[in-house]
């Protein structure tokens, strides 16, 4: 016989059909006999003058079936074969079926899972550059907070030497303002103490007028009396120098009032410029105050948003290595128990990362205009 092995079935023909096999390359379908292999028993037996024969039995069969082959590498060539057939069964085949309908099921359901899941990526990748440009903003920001802090602290620096410089004419104001008081009491003094000598030479004046009647009346004039001997003349000579000293003292006073006058324009002057210096360093100093709680606000400001940024750059961080673990487990063909709910983990973060980031946008967009541009009032001011 010619046997021919057709996925579970071994079909034997006459030995003539060997020779059209070979030639053509293809089988009869008209075989002399069909024996079914599923689930049948194929081992190695020993028979007479049959050294390497091959017996095929089943619990169907109502004996059993013995071949023979040529050789022993033969014989070994045939039982690997007849038992690899013999596996093929139609039970075997259902599962086999219902096991490829499964995978098929299994392969669709990942491969829509996979096209959500890379949906999601580009959402989820379209909201990472759109943070990394929210990231550069607030680098630029901080940057420009910087420069402006660098100009507050310059401010800062000119207004103290400003106040310091004010502090010192107002010193200076002082201390010119108490000299012109003092020379103010001595000119006073002065003009107190010429005023009570011209009294006392106005009572001596009027003495001597009074003493010159009194001699005038009552002395004769004599023959021919001299000028210089005179008692008279002695007189009006006393009366001369009085009025002449009267004289310089009178002008010493006026160049004493005048002076006093002049004192008193001065110091009004340098108070009026004690009060103005005093009036610009309290401007100064309010300035200076509000300047160094505005830089006071500013710092804290920048602390904030740096707080702010390195969160950002840490959840950014996360979101990333979440990205890249979603990724390698959908690339991945392996597909266990455990890595899918290390997806479903890396899917709930970057779920809460994304709903994060859209509760700030809205609280972002609900703050009105002029709290974002507050870094820039103190130039319109």
């Amino acid at each position: 016989r010619f046997f021919i092995i057709k996925e579970s079935f071994l079909l034997y023909y006459a030995e003539s059909e060997k020779k059209s096999f070979e030639s053509n390359k293809y089988f009869n379908i008209h075989p002399k006999g069909v024996i079914p292999l599923g689930g049948c028993i194929v081992e190695p037996k020993e028979e007479l003058n049959m050294p390497y024969a091959i017996k095929i039995s089943h619990e169907d069969f109502h004996g059993n079936i013995v071949l023979a082959a040529e050789s022993e590498f033969e014989q070994a060539q045939w039982l690997e074969m007849l038992q690899e057939s013999g596996k093929v069964t139609w039970k075997n085949a259902q599962l086999g079926e219902a096991m490829i309908e499964s995978l098929e099921a299994q392969g669709l359901q990942l491969a829509k899972e996979k096209q959500e899941y890379l949906d999601k990526l580009m959402e989820e990748t379209e909201e990472l550059c759109l943070q990394r440009e929210q990231k550069e903003e607030l680098e630029r920001l901080n940057q420009v907070l910087e420069a402006e802090k660098h100009q507050f602290e310059e401010v800062v620096r000119e207004l103290r030497l400003e106040q310091e410089q004010i502090r010192r004419e107002l010193e200076l104001t002082a201390r010119s303002l108490k000299g012109v008081e003092e020379e103010k009491k001595e000119l006073r003094s002065l003009t107190q103490s010429l005023q009570k000598t011209l009294e006392e030479l106005s009572l001596e004046k009027q003495q001597m007028l009074e003493m010159l009647e009194e001699n005038e009346s009552q002395l004769p004039p004599p023959a021919s009396p001299s000028k210089e001997q005179s008692p008279i003349w002695g007189l009006h000579c006393s009366l001369q120098q009085i009025e002449e000293k009267m004289q310089q003292l009178l002008e010493e006073k006026l160049v004493a009032e005048k002076r006093m006058k002049e004192n008193e324009e001065r110091s009004r002057a340098l108070e009026e410029e004690r009060e103005f210096y005093s009036s610009q360093a309290q401007a100064l100093q309010n300035s200076l105050a509000e300047l160094t709680a505005e830089k006071q606000q500013t710092e804290r400001d920048l602390k904030a948003e740096v707080k702010v940024r390195m969160d950002l750059e840490r959840r950014l961080r996360e979101a990333e290595e979440a990205l890249q673990s979603l990724e390698q487990g959908l690339n991945s063909l392996d597909c266990n128990k455990e890595k899918e709910e290390k997806m479903k983990a890396d899917v709930s973060n970057l779920k809460k990362f994304f709903e994060e980031c859209i509760r700030n946008a809205e609280l972002e967009a609900k703050m009105p205009v002029i709290m974002k541009n507050s870094v820039y009032i103190h130039k319109a001011a």
